[in-house]
């Protein structure tokens, strides 16, 4: 079975929502950086659910045979970077999402959806 980046995506995605990350939002930056095919943002409403999430997507991503690049900011748990390559991951404290408010920034990204099946 070929795994394709959206397979990666639609992991992560399962493993942020298991934990009740919030606002989970998707942005397509394929053709507007070389840094990664897709970016994730989300949010936990406190430190404790930010860390959470990040160790269920890291978790998954082992258990399915993904390299983790890096996970920076997992101590403090307010905006914690989870480099999965293709897909990298920001999992922010609300108040910090807020604060940063990364899709503003990334705002000529296209929002985009995946369904569970493919």
């Amino acid at each position: 079975m070929v795994r394709t980046v959206e397979d990666l995506a639609r992991l992560v995605i399962k493993a942020a929502e298991d934990k009740k990350a919030e606002k989970l939002t998707v942005l397509d930056i394929k053709n507007l950086s070389v840094i990664a095919d897709y970016f994730m943002i989300c949010h936990g409403n406190n430190e404790r659910q930010v860390q959470a999430i990040v160790r269920e997507i890291r978790d998954q991503a082992h258990k399915h045979g993904y390299s983790v690049r890096g996970i920076e900011g997992e101590e403090e748990g307010r905006w914690v970077l989870v480099d999965l390559e293709d897909v990298v991951i920001h999992v922010f404290h609300r108040e910090d999402r807020e604060f940063y408010n990364l899709e503003r920034l990334w705002k000529d990204a296209e929002v985009v959806t995946f369904s569970e099946e493919g």
